[in-house]
């Protein structure tokens, strides 16, 4: 008599993007069939002017008592039909969460923000660690039971700093770095090796108003709309390819504090959907643009 294998339903996500051409939605539905998983949602976009295509596929599938196991080996069966099309492709388990590392520095409503949303699992995402250049917020983290690093900052010792960034990065496994309002210039080296896996968030008055006090620049220019932006990040400063923006309307007799306070809550707006999406594996690089899918 036979012993039963148990067998659990697993959900994935499969991304991709590739050149556009035709049998690549047929190419992997009947892979999926095939395989013997069930398509839960599809979604897929054609860019006519860089004529890449575009797809997110979320799949259940039948696998053992080794989820790892699972995946690996949906992978390998995979691997053929992604090279048949020049596929740049994942497939992640939808209910494996990120390892997210928050930088900050001085303004903490993002950091806030995003500590309470995960802790409430409203992000899908484990944080693994805030990593700030002063110790303001290190009392913060640890209300949420988040490990905090001081790294000091200084021109002299920016290379040192990135080279801790980095090794947090490594033996923490982190999968997405957050600048929740961290306000160092990262180094085109340190941006070129985590590319695809920064994301910032800056006001949307850039460039019209830079420096120091951009909302109170923007008041005294009249300004009737406050933004934020979220982006990853590039060797470009605050010019990486924009994954969400944010805006709210103000009127004439708003204060330059009050502009600040709204500006706070777009900013954590924009980015927390941002790192949502992303953690979800719903944003792909689209050359110096992103495709977002719902």
């Amino acid at each position: 008599m036979c012993e039963a294998v148990a067998v659990t339903d697993a959900q994935y996500v499969l991304t991709l993007s590739c050149p556009d051409k035709q049998g690549i939605v047929h190419a992997v539905s009947s892979y999926l069939f095939m395989t013997g998983c069930n398509i839960v949602d599809s979604q897929q976009f054609g860019d006519q002017d860089t004529g890449l295509f575009f797809m997110r596929v979320h799949f259940s599938a039948e696998v053992g008592t080794d989820p790892d196991a699972g995946t690996a080996k949906l992978r390998a069966s995979f691997a053929a039909i992604a090279d048949s099309f020049q596929m740049d492709w994942s497939i992640h388990p939808a209910d494996q969460k990120m390892r997210v590392l928050i930088m900050v520095s001085k303004f903490g409503h993002c950091l806030n923000d995003l500590l309470f949303r995960a802790s409430i699992d409203a992000l899908p995402v484990e944080i693994a660690a805030v990593v700030s250049n002063h110790e303001d917020f290190r009392e913060l983290a640890g209300s949420y039971g988040v490990p905090f690093r001081h790294i000091p900052v200084t021109k002299e010792t920016k290379a040192e700093a990135e080279g801790q960034l980095l090794r947090i990065v490594e033996e923490e496994g982190v999968d997405l770095v957050v600048l929740a309002r961290y306000m160092q210039v990262l180094s085109d080296d340190l941006c070129k090796r985590l590319s695809g896996r920064i994301i910032n968030i800056h006001h949307s008055f850039l460039p019209s108003f830079k420096g120091a006090k951009p909302y109170h620049q923007a008041h005294a220019r009249g300004v009737k709309l406050i933004g934020a932006t979220a982006h990853y990040v590039t060797a470009d400063l605050d010019e990486g390819p924009i994954i969400e923006q944010e805006v709210e309307r103000v009127g004439h007799g708003v204060t330059p504090e009050q502009l600040v306070a709204v500006g706070r809550d777009v900013e954590c707006q924009a980015l927390a959907r941002a790192v949502k999406w992303h953690s979800e594996h719903r944003v792909l690089l689209d050359g110096r643009r992103t495709v977002v899918f719902p």
